[in-house]
């Protein structure tokens, strides 16, 4: 696991190109504490924060192939590297190291930008072929390692973190005020974008060429339902899942750091805790998180299953002090992130430090197996499509006569959508009704013709099945799954230099998935049908039928009381008021209905906290950066 940067362009002075890497690099040595390394020639500059994980002693990157054309900065790790090296090896190529990283090379000498396709784990890479002239960045299936990149004229510049990027001179701290919309929409900036201009993400699932000054993306996997393949009996599809979670938990067992795991108390942590159990011939350690107001506290649940199988048990209480931690939370996430559950993953990663620095963690379950709750309210509010469009059309127009506070305006606003813009609708922190209420005039200006939800309802259109529910999987998947939640375990989990591992999320597990008929996942009111009967032997029996409750926070309680004075100041001030994004009004209102009682406005009001405490890290006080004679004593190959 690392952290990776880099340039490809125009040659520049060899002291400003070793300056400006180390910098980048710099702010992301809590990725990789162990060790870094740079490649530097003509116009090119990689390089890496190594957190050492596998092959402790000789896995320094960047990495060559054997007569040095082929360069490799890597971040991640690959469970069937041991495979592919043996046949790396009978094919004649000769390692130095015991590394995966060093398979990826070989394997590209052989395959080029396809090499991905033989790939299984979460990465993202950069490799650079000398002869070509050429530099590949490459991202997993599903976006659990993040990659930026930003063509500056004939520079590509690349990086780990976004932060990274804007070390380089040819970067500009441009706001994109549509990406800022988007935030306002879905609580985080969905990928392709990032909140500055010209910063963009490499898509899941994608690799991307830079030859000639000229960029060329593919997408060489992708989420895709089997409509055509005739469905099996239940019991096959309970086998063939116990079979994929036994091998997808047993592939990521492999290190040479101690491990462990975070422990919700949830059916998919606790699926992946018994399955550690099974495999390991010690202890599993496992970490949670609890809060002192009893509606959002698991800590009960996880204290089941971790005497079940006898783990190493590790706990923390969250208490309203956590939101001192803001400000480094934001600093971490680099661009507005809007899911409160960002502070207890923080935290837990902060308490697994201390004792490892690998752990397993159960995301991904509810996007593959139908886990959310919102699946259920589709289904029910989906009746009301057979309504005559006139008659829909009528509810739309007495929601909108309603008051703002008005019970039920949301409702009756929300059920006269059609499909694909109801599920989008309920998504939203605001919804493009409210952002009209809550931009100013100029902010408006900037996003007017800019639709959020566009690209959303395109995605669900896309998908190819006819179940309304695959159309939710495979929509959160390419969304939510990579924009929000793998996102909030990467930055928290690196902030603490811990490397998490999602067996869920085996590209071969959710092939399997892709083929299981939506009926068996949803079934009635019963979310994770299929997930739940293929575990009911593995958890502790409790665990299956009680209620999910998520890895929430009571911040609603919070900015009622302990968070009241912090709030409102850092709304309302003068500093805020005067950036003239937003209808002043707008935001007391929020302020004023939570406060009092009248609505639950927690998440709207986290959301606009994390946007302005943001813009005070980044935009009004950008990170310091290092100097150049720190760049001075970093080992450089050449």
């Amino acid at each position: 696991m690392c952290g990776i940067a880099g340039f490809f362009g125009p040659t520049m002075a060899r002291a400003e190109q070793r300056a400006v890497l180390a910098r980048m690099c710099g702010l992301i040595a809590h990725r990789g504490p162990d060790d870094e390394g740079f490649y530097l020639e003509g116009g090119l500059g990689i390089g890496m924060r190594r957190l050492a994980i596998i092959d402790l002693e000789a896995g320094h990157q960047p990495i060559a192939n054997e007569d040095g054309s082929v360069w490799i900065v890597f971040n991640g790790e690959i469970y069937n590297y041991r495979e592919l090296r043996a046949e790396l090896l009978a094919r004649g190529h000769v390692f130095q190291t015991s590394s995966d990283t060093e398979t990826i090379i070989h394997l590209y000498e052989e395959l080029g930008e396809r090499c991905v396709e033989r790939l299984r784990g979460m990465f993202a890479f950069a490799i650079y072929d000398r002869k070509k002239q050429l530099l590949l960045l490459a991202r997993d299936r599903v976006g659990k390692k993040p990659l930026h990149y930003a063509l500056a004229g004939e520079t590509l510049i690349f990086g780990s973190e976004i932060k990274s990027l804007l070390q380089h001179p040819a970067i500009r701290r441009e706001v994109s005020f549509e990406a800022i919309s988007d935030y306002l929409t879905f609580g985080y900036v969905p990928d392709p974008a990032t909140a500055f201009r010209g910063i963009w993400k490499l898509e899941p699932g994608h690799t991307l060429t830079f030859h000639n000054g000229r960029i060329r993306t593919r997408r060489y996997w992708d989420f895709e339902f089997e409509a055509s393949q005739p469905a099996r009996d239940e019991t096959y599809y309970v086998e063939r899942l116990r079979e994929l979670l036994r091998e997808s938990v047993r592939l990521r067992l492999i290190s040479d750091v101690p491990l462990g795991a975070f422990l919700s108390g949830g059916i998919d942590s606790s699926t992946v805790v018994a399955l550690m159990a099974r495999e390991m011939n010690q202890p599993v350690k496992t970490f949670s998180i609890g809060f002192t107001e009893a509606g959002f506290d698991e800590l009960r649940s996880a204290r089941l299953t971790a005497q079940h199988f006898g783990t190493e048990h590790h706990e923390f209480v969250v208490t309203p002090d956590a939101c001192r931690l803001v400000d480094e939370i934001v600093r971490h996430h680099d661009e507005p992130f809007a899911d409160v559950s960002s502070i207890p993953t923080y935290l837990v990663s902060q308490l697994a430090s201390e004792h490892v620095r690998v752990v397993l963690s159960g995301d991904g379950g509810d996007e593959l197996f139908a886990g959310y709750e919102r699946y259920v309210t589709d289904r029910e509010r989906a009746r009301f499509e057979r309504l005559p469009r006139w008659m829909r059309r009528l509810m739309r127009m007495a929601s909108d006569a309603l008051p703002r506070a008005a019970y039920g305006k949301r409702f009756l606003r929300n059920v006269a959508l059609d499909a694909d813009a109801r599920y989008v609708d309920s998504l939203s922190y605001f919804n493009e009704e409210a952002k009209r209420e809550l931009l100013a005039g100029s902010l408006r200006r900037l996003c007017q013709g800019h639709d959020s939800a566009a690209r959303f309802r395109r995605l669900y259109e896309q998908t190819q099945s006819s179940e309304a529910l695959d159309r939710l999987l495979c929509l959160d998947s390419k969304t939510y799954l990579p924009g929000d939640i793998l996102t909030k375990v990467d930055r928290m989990s690196m902030a603490h230099s811990v490397e998490a591992r999602a067996p869920l999320l085996d590209h071969k597990l959710i092939e399997f998935a892709l083929t299981i008929p939506a009926s068996l996942k949803l079934r009635g009111t019963t979310t994770k049908y299929i997930f739940k009967q293929a575990v009911a032997d593995l958890i502790p029996r409790e665990l299956l039928n009680r209620p999910k409750q998520g890895f929430d926070v009571p911040i609603s309680h919070w900015f009622r009381h302990e968070l009241r004075d912090l709030l409102h100041t850092t709304l309302t001030e003068r500093r805020t008021r005067q950036r003239g994004w937003f209808n002043q009004r707008a935001v007391e209102t929020l302020i004023a209905e939570h406060q009092r009682g009248r609505r639950n406005n927690a998440r709207h009001l986290w959301g606009l906290l994390m946007l302005e405490l943001w813009q005070r890290s980044y935009l009004d006080a950008p990170a310091p950066e290092l100097s150049v004679s720190a760049a001075e004593a970093i080992p450089v190959f050449a």
